[in-house]
């Protein structure tokens, strides 16, 4: 199961946040949405079918959701930070940039 939250935007949207496993190392998606339903929805039609949020252990920073924002897609993701909290110095990716990753590999 996935790491993740959500964050409810003042004017009714969400931000979604997932770390999701992807080959030898996870990575942090954010998905952008009118609920979380559509949220996971998306990714679902993306071809990520086993998506589910439960809790809100892992929410979106405040960076992270700005980042989403400005994105035209409003889907974005980058690798997840390491168990002992290093961050990896990385931009956000559109998502089509994973899909396409791992079908190549």
């Amino acid at each position: 199961m996935a790491a993740g939250g959500f964050c409810r935007l003042p004017n009714g949207t969400v931000v979604v946040a997932l770390n999701l496993p992807y080959d030898s190392a996870a990575v942090r998606v954010l998905v952008h949405a009118q609920n979380r339903a559509r949220a996971l929805t998306r990714l679902r039609n993306l071809g990520l079918r086993a998506i589910y949020l439960r809790g809100n252990a892992a929410p979106p920073t405040p960076d992270e959701i700005t980042a989403v924002l400005h994105h035209p897609d409003g889907l974005i993701w980058r690798t997840a930070p390491t168990d002992n909290g290093v961050m990896v110095n990385e931009l956000w990716h559109p998502i089509r940039a994973l899909l396409r990753r791992s079908a190549v590999v």
